[in-house]
């Protein structure tokens, strides 16, 4: 069996595109032994799981508040973990990961590296470049999340060969269960994802004071993951704002939930709204997609890839397009569920769990 360590700055367990990506393709790796490959993942501690929850192994290590001090323990661990393990290839997930690799990659020389870029080219400063790069200069492959990264990187960069595998989700949403999607008498109006400054959750008061004021009755579904100091403040004073606009009666309120309980929360929505400035792929998009939500999208980064087409893409400078999608749903039931089938049928036909092994496992295979 060949081993391949995963390289990760955030908990396993915490909900984000590099972790739900890195559990897919480590527990197919794990369940399928003829593939020939062991999988171990080396990440922070653990938020909620134990390590003996997943199928593969976790090796975690501590982090604390403060940037360089984290910095430092990441450093040894990985030294000592891969010393360790010697695995026959490292993948690493993140960007701060790949920084932490270039100070303890002279110690590995051996150990071939490939690295996964979930943001865009575009989006990383330049001191981040300055230690990013040499790292990459001897790596055997980037692979991108989109077409639209794949070519940023594959022109304007010497590194190389770049692969494009779009991100996957849970394999929790690969069964669709129609029962479960019942419309209420209100149009439900969804946003989800963790609070970070790229998810805009300051657009949201405003489109929702939009919609109110376009077509009145409606409910709110927002469900937020909260993980750094200052996120309690942050959900509260979001959740006031949209009941003030709304009232507390027409706000569904979640936080925190498990990929299974994300995927009945997808359910209930018919309209799933992203407000990304910055998105390099859109996961939670996917998510709503697998449900037979309705989806509309700014155009960050990556989302009009993951949209398949411009109609439902809109802009904060005009919500009229946003607010009139809205209300044609509302009042046009075929309209809706014609609106359904394009976004599911888009999730089956390329962002299956099925279809991101096996593009891993072609460049497993060649590198290893």
């Amino acid at each position: 069996m060949k081993k391949i360590v995963y390289l990760l700055e955030y908990p396993l367990d915490l909900p984000g595109g590099a972790q739900l990506s890195t559990e897919m393709i480590a527990g197919a790796l794990k369940a399928e032994t003829e593939y020939g490959f062991e999988p171990l993942v080396i990440c922070p501690e653990l938020l909620n799981r134990k390590t003996s929850d997943y199928p593969f192994r976790v090796l975690t290590y501590p982090m604390g508040e403060k940037r360089f001090p984290n910095l430092l323990k990441r450093i040894g661990a990985f030294r000592k973990f891969i010393a360790e393990e010697r695995p026959a290839l490292i993948h690493i997930e993140m960007s701060e990961s790949l920084i932490t690799y270039g100070f303890i990659q002279g110690r590995f020389r051996d150990i071939k590296h490939i690295y996964t870029d979930r943001g865009m080219l575009f989006g990383y400063r330049r001191r981040s470049r300055f230690f990013m790069d040499p790292v990459l200069k001897t790596a055997s492959c980037i692979i991108t999340t989109t077409d639209k990264n794949r070519a940023l990187w594959s022109n304007e960069t010497p590194f190389g060969p770049v692969f494009t595998i779009p991100n996957t989700i849970s394999r929790i949403f690969e069964d669709y269960d129609a029962g479960k999607r019942k419309r209420g008498g209100r149009l439900s109006v969804g946003f989800a994802g963790r609070v970070c400054v790229e998810k805009a959750w300051e657009r949201v008061p405003v489109i929702v004071k939009a919609l109110n004021d376009e077509i009145g009755d409606f409910e709110v579904r927002l469900v937020l993951s909260l993980y750094e100091r200052g996120d309690r403040e942050f959900a509260d004073s979001l959740k006031k704002k949209i009941e003030d606009i709304i009232g507390p009666e027409r706000l569904v309120y979640r936080e925190d939930l498990s990929q299974e309980e994300m995927s009945d929360f997808y359910y209930g929505v018919d309209l799933f709204i992203m407000t990304s400035v910055f998105e390099s792929f859109g996961k939670a998009a996917v998510e709503a997609m697998s449900r037979r939500c309705c989806v509309m999208s700014t155009d960050a980064g990556g989302l009009p890839e993951v949209m398949g087409r411009k109609e439902n893409l809109y802009s904060m400078d005009d919500l009229g397009v946003l607010c009139s999608y809205a209300r044609r749903l509302r009042e046009d039931e075929r309209f809706m569920e014609e609106e359904q089938d394009y976004f599911y049928n888009r999730y089956h036909d390329l962002y299956t769990s099925d279809s991101y092994v096996r593009k891993h496992l072609e460049i497993y295979e060649q590198f290893t």
